[in-house]
């Protein structure tokens, strides 16, 4: 499985052309199969800024998703939109499920 989470900071003249893109593009890699989840989210606290956690069966499907030409086309999108790289974190764990229950909560 891998995990990707990216933190990007959107332009706020470009604010409403990002929430469409991203919307459509959230779409378009949910249709993947090897697609376990996508999902973003904006800070509360910062405006405008995002994160986006993508989750991926395995390293093929990751592989197989940034040469979509969907994934190429939101890329050099997400290019006109940002005043900064992005920020990711990319965890890789083939074989694996990265996601583990939470020992800190206990559900009543």
């Amino acid at each position: 499985m891998i995990l990707i989470v990216l933190k990007a900071q959107i332009r706020p003249d470009k604010r409403e052309e990002w929430l469409s893109g991203i919307s459509q593009y959230k779409k378009d890699v949910n249709s993947e199969p090897g697609n376990i989840s996508f999902d973003y989210h904006e800070n509360y606290e910062k405006q405008n800024e995002f994160v986006i956690v993508e989750v991926f069966k395995d390293s093929a499907a990751g592989d197989a998703h940034v040469k979509t030409d969907h994934a190429q086309k939101f890329f050099d999108f997400m290019g006109s939109v940002v005043p900064e790289k992005p920020l990711i974190n990319f965890q890789s764990e083939d074989g694996k499920d990265v996601w583990v229950e939470m020992g800190e909560v206990t559900p009543r």
